[in-house]
C-alpha cells in the first residue's frame, strides 16, 4: 500500500523509532494518542486522589484499600454483564463516558463543599479513582492485545506505551502547575474532558482495526462488532481454567503487593515532610513527573529492540531483580530521598520494560479472555493484593520503613521465579496458537 507523500516523513520517523510498517502507521499512531489522552486524563487527578488518601489518614489507608478492592470485586461482573450484552465496539467507549461523567459528580460535589476536606468524600474520590485507574489501562491494553498480532507486539508495544508515558508527564506536570492558581477541582473538569476524546478515539482504532484485516495485514482475526456472550462471572471461570492465566494472575498479585508496600513507605515519609494538602498533592505529582520523564525515552526507542533481542522473560525479570537491590537500599537508608529514588527507578522499569512485556502475555490467548479473564486480573487480582499489602503495611509500619524494606525484599525474591517461569510459557506457545479460557480447538473463526 503507497502511503500519500505528506505521511512519508512521519512514516519514515515511526520506521526508524519501531519499526512501524506503512500499513500500521495510522492504527499505531492513534493508539499512541489514545493511550497518552487516557494517561492524562487520569494522571491529572491522580495527585488529588493520593493527597486525598492523607487526608483521609495515612495510617488508615489500609481501609481505603479494602474499601477499592469491593469496589473492584463488584465492577468486574458488571463490566462482564454489560460486555456481553453490548457490541465491544458500542460498550468500550462508553466505558470512557460513564468515567467523564463520575468526574463531573465529584467536581459537583467537592464545590458544593466550599472547600472543606472532609474525609468520607475524600475516601469515595480515592476509592473511586483507584478503582477506575486499573479498569481504563485495562480495557485499553485488552484492545491492544486484540488489535496487534504478537509478532507486531514485540515491535510496537514499547512504542505505544510510550504515548501513555507521554501522557503521565502532561497529567501531574500540569496538576503542579495548576493546583495552586485554580485549585483542585478545576482539574476534575479536564479529566472528564480528556476520556470523552479518548471514548471517541476507541471507535476510530476499531475503523482501523478493520481496515487492516480488509487489507489481511498481520493483525488478530477478531472484530469488535460482536458481543462477548457468556454469565458475569465467566471472567473468574475463565481465569480459573487457565493454568497461563493463573500464572499471569501470580504474577500481578505479588507485582502489586511490592508496589502497594513502596506506596505505604512514601506516604508515611510524605505525611511526615508536608503539611497541606497542596504540599503534598504537589510532592506526589513531582514524583510523577520524574517517572515519566525518564521512562518515555527509552520506551520511544528501546523498549521494543530490547524485548526483540532478549525476550519477553528478560522483560519480566527485571522489575524483580531490581527491587531485591531497591529495598536493601531502603532498609540501610529509610529517608525520603532515598525512597523517592527507589520509587522513580521502580515505576521506571515497570513502565519501560515490564508493563509492555506483560501485556504482550495477552496476544496469545482467546478473545474472551483478553476482555474478561483479564480485566479480572488487572482490577480484582490487582486489588487483592492492594489490600492484603495495605493490612500487611499497616502491621509492620509501627516498625519502621526499614520493616517495610524486608517484607519487600521476601516478596521480591518469590516474585523472580514467577516471572521466569511465565516468561518461559509466553515464550514457548507455538505460532497460531490460542491458550487461556478457551482451547484452540474451540475458539470460532472471526
Amino acid at each position: 500500500m503507497t502511503e500519500p507523500s505528506n505521511a512519508a516523513p512521519f512514516a519514515r520517523l515511526l520506521k526508524t523509532l519501531a519499526r512501524v510498517e506503512p500499513a500500521e502507521v495510522k492504527a499505531v499512531t492513534v493508539s499512541f494518542v489514545y493511550f497518552a489522552l487516557l494517561m492524562f486524563s487520569y494522571f491529572v487527578v491522580r495527585p488529588v486522589r493520593d493527597a486525598m488518601g492523607t487526608v483521609y489518614g495515612v495510617g488508615s489507608l489500609e481501609e481505603l484499600y479494602t474499601g477499592t478492592f469491593i469496589a473492584s470485586f463488584f465492577l468486574a461482573p458488571a463490566y462482564a454483564f454489560l460486555a456481553s450484552r453490548l457490541k465491544l465496539s458500542t460498550f468500550l467507549p462508553w466505558v470512557y463516558g460513564f468515567i467523564a461523567v463520575t468526574m463531573l459528580g465529584f467536581y459537583v460535589l467537592f464545590e458544593s463543599r466550599g472547600g472543606q476536606q472532609d474525609r468520607w468524600v475524600a475516601a469515595g474520590f480515592f476509592v473511586w479513582v483507584s478503582t477506575f485507574n486499573v479498569l481504563i489501562i485495562s480495557v485499553f491494553w485488552s484492545l491492544m492485545a486484540d488489535t496487534f498480532s504478537r509478532t507486531q507486539a514485540k515491535r510496537l508495544f514499547g512504542f505505544i506505551a510510550a504515548g501513555g508515558t507521554v501522557g503521565t508527564i502532561g497529567g501531574p506536570a500540569l496538576a503542579a502547575l495548576l493546583v495552586t492558581a485554580v485549585g483542585t477541582n478545576t482539574l476534575m473538569l479536564i479529566s472528564a474532558a480528556g476520556f470523552v476524546v479518548t471514548a471517541w478515539l476507541v471507535r476510530v482504532l476499531d475503523r482501523e482495526k478493520n481496515r487492516l484485516r480488509a487489507l489481511g495485514h498481520d493483525a488478530q482475526a477478531t472484530t469488535l462488532d460482536r458481543r462477548l456472550g457468556g454469565n458475569p462471572l465467566e471472567g473468574f471461570a475463565l481465569l480459573f481454567r487457565s493454568p497461563y492465566l493463573l500464572m499471569i494472575a501470580l504474577f500481578i498479585l505479588l507485582m502489586t503487593t511490592i508496589s502497594t508496600i513502596i506506596y505505604f513507605q512514601l506516604g508515611d515519609l510524605i505525611t511526615r515532610a508536608f503539611e497541606s494538602r497542596e504540599a503534598r498533592t504537589r510532592a506526589y505529582a513531582m514524583i510523577d513527573l520524574a517517572v515519566n520523564g525518564t521512562t518515555v525515552f527509552l520506551q520511544l526507542f528501546g523498549t521494543g529492540r530490547l524485548i526483540e533481542r532478549f525476550g519477553v522473560t528478560a522483560g519480566l525479570i527485571l522489575n524483580p531483580l531490581i527491587m531485591v537491590f531497591a529495598f536493601l537500599a531502603v532498609a540501610f537508608s529509610p529517608v525520603l530521598l532515598v525512597l523517592g529514588t527507589i520509587q522513580v527507578v521502580r515505576r521506571f522499569a515497570e513502565y519501560a520494560v515490564a508493563k509492555p512485556s506483560r501485556e504482550m502475555l495477552f496476544t496469545v490467548v482467546d478473545q474472551e479472555s483478553k476482555y474478561k479473564a483479564k480485566n479480572v486480573i488487572d482490577t480484582v487480582v490487582y486489588r487483592f493484593g492492594d489490600v492484603t499489602s495495605a493490612w500487611l503495611s499497616a502491621a509492620v509500619l509501627p516498625y519502621g520503613v526499614a520493616g517495610l524494606a524486608v517484607a519487600g525484599i521476601v516478596m521480591s525474591a518469590v516474585w523472580f521465579p514467577i516471572a521466569y517461569r511465565l516468561g518461559r510459557r509466553y515464550e514457548g506457545v507455538r505460532s497460531g496458537e490460542v491458550v487461556g479460557g478457551v482451547p484452540a480447538a474451540t475458539v470460532p473463526a472471526r
